[in-house]
């Protein structure tokens, strides 16, 4: 399996060359020369594997540079009960009202981005040991990808991990997650903006070749295909859970904020998983719902990015967007930077005469969730289920309740636990008994280790330099 760029002017790569680099050299992104078609008879043979083995089943279609026992016992290091709590990994349970949520978020920092950021810690650690490198990332996170890309890394030979935020932008919870912990490899850094500036920021640093050669830099947001792989797994996961045979189709609801979720399911559909639709959900900043009923992607600047109480998803410029859209145009890369370059300037495209194609050859729909609607979501299924719903994950049940038609099964991605957002979830239902795992009590009590910055790619530059240089 050989990785081509959205832009057209890197050369082939393998897997473990794309699992370290990030964005593409000529600042797309990397993705499959093409992806992997699944049969009904072999659909049928992954039905009753567990989720390890359907994950190496999966993976080792796109990992064809690692060796099949050392890819088994990364998948089989990763996803373990101890980790994610449960044998099954991702269980599926369904709400009074029929509408399934897939549990994805009973790794170590609560959130679904553990999914993918235990594999590619410990992905990580296996490339960088075999071919004897070291490797610093540069991530941006709105809330949830900045902990588990730090939980899954500290510790790790070989790996230092800067993690920029939004300084005061995230729930106590989150930022309690990330600044508490001490170890060496472990740097944040709050930017004084919102989460599009963060990722500006990487974007910068990933460009300015220079420097990352310099400096060893790779990344762990959503633009790294191995988490974009490792998501791939639980669609047909929940799939299974969802379903009794293969002749059924299955449409997952996903909140969307870096499209990275969604794009996963989007490439299990392409490989024949039957999914009937991919229901982006958005919040208030719903660059995505614009684009997926008008055709119009406009993302805005920072200053008109709205910020919320689903934060994760307080995002306008959507970086995994890029993937989809060079699927669109029927994987013309020449188009790609010439959309890119609009967006670039500032102005965005129209894509509204693919409206057609976007929804019935890719089965894409959309709606958007407010403050009001998530809080009603929470209190009503705290009333019938007695569950809570964290913010991100009751905006996507709002927006698969508003769009179900009659009959179809929707899974509903599970974002976080209601824990993370503890203030929200109170003035949904009052003074309920927020569950929380053992051993995260006084979690936002411990002492915090962060520097605060100016929106400003240089001074971020300058701590990289002068960290590496001390050590």
């Amino acid at each position: 399996m050989k990785y081509i760029s959205t832009r057209g002017n890197t050369a082939n790569k393998q897997f473990s060359e794309v699992l370290l680099m990030g964005l593409a050299p000529d600042g797309g992104l990397m993705l499959p020369e093409s992806y992997p078609q699944i049969s009904a008879e072999t659909l049928q043979q992954w039905r009753s594997l567990s989720y390890p083995e359907l994950a190496f089943q999966i993976m080792s279609l796109f990992a064809t540079d690692i060796l099949a026992e050392d890819l088994k016992s990364i998948i089989n290091k990763t996803y373990t009960a101890e980790t994610f709590g449960n044998p099954e990994i991702t269980p599926v349970r369904t709400l009074k009202d029929g509408i399934k949520i897939q549990a994805l978020s009973n790794g170590p920092t609560l959130a679904f981005k553990d999914m993918a950021m235990q594999f590619l810690g410990n992905a990580f650690e296996y490339v960088l040991a075999k071919e004897g490198k070291k490797l610093n990332i540069i991530g941006a996170t709105s809330g949830d990808t900045g902990s588990a890309a730090e939980y899954a890394l500290r510790g790790k030979q070989g790996v230092n991990v800067f993690m920029m935020s939004p300084e005061g932008k995230m729930s106590a919870f989150q930022r309690a997650q990330m600044f508490s912990l001490q170890d060496e490899n472990i740097h944040n850094i709050a930017v004084k903006g919102m989460f599009d500036d963060c990722q500006d920021i990487v974007k910068a640093l990933q460009n300015d070749a220079k420097f990352k050669e310099t400096y060893n830099i790779g990344t762990v947001n959503s633009i790294n295909w191995g988490r974009v792989l490792a998501q791939i797994v639980y669609y047909f996961a929940g799939y299974f859970k969802a379903t009794r045979s293969n002749a059924e189709k299955v449409s997952f609801c996903v909140p969307s904020g870096n499209f990275g979720n969604v794009c996963a399911g989007h490439i299990a559909r392409q490989m024949g998983l039957p999914i009937h639709r991919l229901i982006v959900a958005t919040n208030e900043n719903n660059v995505l719902d614009q684009f997926f009923k008008t055709g119009e992607y406009l993302p805005r600047s920072a200053e008109h990015t709205y910020v919320t109480s689903s934060p994760s998803m307080d995002i306008s410029k959507a970086s995994n967007f890029e993937r989809f859209v060079f699927d669109l145009m029927d994987r013309d890369a020449s188009e790609i930077e010439t959309l890119w370059a609009e967006v670039g300037k500032g102005k965005g495209f129209d894509l509204h005469f693919m409206l057609d194609k976007i929804r019935n050859q890719y089965g894409f729909v959309s709606g958007k969730s407010l403050h009001a609607d998530r809080l009603a979501v929470i209190k009503s299924v705290y009333e019938t289920d007695g569950e809570l719903l964290d913010p991100h994950t009751a905006d996507g049940v709002k927006v698969a309740r508003e769009l179900r038609e009659a009959g179809e099964t929707i899974v509903c991605l599970e974002t976080a636990l209601a824990a993370k957002f503890a203030d929200t979830i109170k003035e949904a239902v009052g003074n309920a008994v927020i569950p929380r795992p053992a051993g995260l009590n006084g979690l936002e009590d411990l002492p915090q280790r962060v520097q605060v910055v100016p929106n400003n790619p240089d001074v971020v530059k300058m701590i990289i330099r002068e960290t590496l240089e001390k050590a």
